[in-house]
């Protein structure tokens, strides 16, 4: 468990391991964060399809972290695999006060060879946050590889 301060206020998140437990909230982490970040971007699953995803895959089988607050609300989730971040998502009244921050550092000591992530390129918000952190656009598609067909880009970050 890694105790991290952030959260604006003085009040701190714990960023951790996720386990068993912890896979319906980071489904609804996962849920409300896409909804409110991406209102256009259709989803290649259901809600029901998405629990059952962070339940039988996302928790049990991949790298996945997750920000308790101060209160014990489960607030963030981040998703690592060999190449850098699958999936970073925040409770929407969670953002902007530090703790995507705090993920990406966890994320680069974890990593420290560097990271790579595709985000949306809808999402300009996401993109200006990785470019913040030293990321780099490497490549765009039309979104033909991913489920939603949205487009995308691949940012990536070198030490």
């Amino acid at each position: 468990m890694d105790l991290v301060s952030g959260g604006g206020g003085g009040a701190g998140f714990v960023l951790r391991r996720a386990v068993g437990g912890d896979a319906e909230a980071a489904a609804d982490v996962y849920l409300r964060s896409y909804g409110a970040a991406l209102p256009g971007v259709r989803r290649a699953h259901d809600d029901d399809g998405v629990r059952g995803w962070f339940r039988h895959v996302v928790v049990p089988e991949c790298e996945t972290w997750v920000a308790e607050d101060a209160a014990g609300a489960l607030v963030g989730v981040m998703v690592l695999d060999e190449a850098g971040i699958g999936q970073l998502y925040l409770a929407p009244e969670r953002r902007g006060c530090g703790l995507g921050d705090l993920f990406v550092a966890k994320a680069k000591q974890l990593r420290p060879d560097g990271l790579e992530l595709w985000t949306f390129q809808v999402n300009e918000s996401a993109c200006r946050f990785y470019l913040r952190h030293g990321f780099t656009e490497a490549e765009r598609t039309d979104g033909s590889r991913n489920e939603e067909r949205e487009p995308d880009v691949r940012l990536v970050w070198k030490p």
